[in-house]
């Protein structure tokens, strides 16, 4: 295929496809092809078989459910390897087709291994383009050519000189090295949160940890194969350290106050906070801000300062129980401690209000036109809203006080008229 390429004319294009050993090579090809489809489609219904009857979350049901999409590509390898044993004592020549079809088989069997492990579409797009370019170069024979030509570019870092070959070796190894770390990131945020004793803030703070050092770590090994030393960075990382200073002074500033939030656990994913108007719980704690969802589906996106400067009314810090107070009057006719019962009676009607602690009714005061009761309840769910179930209690109490007579007096007023004109007198009298 080499000398193909170095006299690429018509009669050397006519020469290659009228050797019978390249028709012997093709009608190969065809068969194996064929024979993977058949022992593909005899053998899928197998797997798909097995992978149906395993647990969904054990190791062999995922074994079996990644095999089944590899199930061709591994045939299509394995007749080629058997192809090119074969076609040296037959002489066959196996540079002609069976070489560049086992390297395009080898590259796809990449791309569907990696596809095993990432639905990410950049990703399996960049290990398809770097998969089938190095089986291009191999099956045209341009692959170690490439490489001499890669390594004698080079450029100087410093004292170093450093190749375009190894600057693509770093970029790939670095590029694999990110895919590594998201995967370990992803699993091991599932086995941190998968401990119960471990609580929600811990958890962020422990897999912002983990995920930062993966990263971290990928870029030095990284770094290290191009053959950077590291020392060289020291200058370049104190000047970024004064820009960050100066220049992003908020971000720092909202990062440290995230993690002061993780650390102290002030607070933490599903707590109940107020803060400037905004009342509601918290969805997720990021770097940068927290996520507060309200009751009316509202996504408040709060910086992390604030949560540290500014007072906020933590609802559920040490006790999620909230005391919800509902204050009413009653007509002076009535008797206050029946209307207390009611009121009781009321409040325990409504599934969302605790018995223990149990409600309270108290007589507050006398007022000009009432006598003021208010009652006092607990709930321990105030995620859910504590308008709506006060609304709640307050529609049983109305029930209550219809069904016994109890009024609820209309505001009244004494007017007292002096010295009126002697006409306006005798309309009155």
């Amino acid at each position: 295929m080499t000398i193909f390429l170095e006299k690429l004319n018509w009669e050397n294009i006519k020469e290659f496809w009228l050797d019978p050993s390249v028709h012997l090579q093709g009608g190969l090809l065809l068969g194996m092809l064929l024979l993977v489809v058949l022992l593909t489609r005899l053998t899928q219904p197998l797997i798909k078989n097995l992978s149906e009857n395993a647990e969904e979350e054990s190791w062999s049901g995922k074994v079996w459910k990644h095999l089944e999409r590899m199930l061709a590509p591994l045939y299509l390898i394995f007749l080629c390897i058997i192809s090119l044993v074969i076609a040296g004592p037959l002489e066959l020549g196996s540079e002609g087709l069976i070489r560049p079809f086992a390297s395009a088989a080898t590259a796809w069997a990449i791309y569907r291994l990696v596809s095993v492990f990432t639905r990410s579409r950049a990703w399996l797009r960049l290990i398809a383009v770097i998969a089938f370019g190095l089986a291009a170069l191999h099956s045209f024979g341009l692959l170690e050519t490439t490489m001499e030509v890669l390594e004698l570019l080079s450029f100087k870092v410093g004292d170093r000189t450093i190749s375009i070959l190894g600057l693509l070796n770093g970029v790939v190894i670095l590029l694999f090295l990110l895919w590594i770390s998201s995967l370990l990131g992803s699993s091991g945020e599932k086995k941190i949160r998968s401990f119960p004793h471990l609580p929600p803030s811990l958890q962020v703070l422990l897999t912002k940890i983990l995920r930062v050092l993966l990263v971290f770590l990928s870029f030095v090994v990284a770094l290290s194969t191009i053959g950077l030393d590291l020392s060289s960075f020291a200058l370049l990382g104190g000047a970024i350290g004064v820009g960050i200073g100066f220049g992003l002074q908020k971000v720092v500033s909202n990062l440290v106050s995230g993690l002061i939030l993780l650390l102290d656990r002030s607070i933490k994913p599903g707590d109940v906070i107020e803060i400037d108007g905004t009342y509601g719980w918290i969805n997720s704690l990021r770097a940068r801000y927290a996520s507060v969802i309200t009751r009316d589906g509202k996504e408040h996106l709060i910086p992390n300062e604030d949560l540290i400067t500014n007072r906020v009314v933590n609802w559920s810090f040490s006790d999620r129980n909230v005391r919800v107070r509902v204050p009413l009057g009653i007509s002076y006719d009535n008797d206050p401690r029946e209307a207390i019962r009611f009121c009781l009676e009321a409040s325990q009607s409504v599934e969302r209000t605790l018995q223990d602690p149990e409600p309270k009714c108290l007589l507050t005061s006398f007022g000009d036109n009432s006598v003021n009761l208010e009652l006092r309840f607990w709930i321990d769910d105030p995620s859910n809203g504590v308008g709506n179930v006060r609304s709640a209690v307050m529609l049983a109490i109305w029930d209550k006080f219809k069904e016994n007579g109890i009024q609820i007096p209309y505001p009244q007023r004494d007017l007292n008229i002096k010295n009126l004109p002697p006409e306006i007198k005798d309309r009155f009298s």
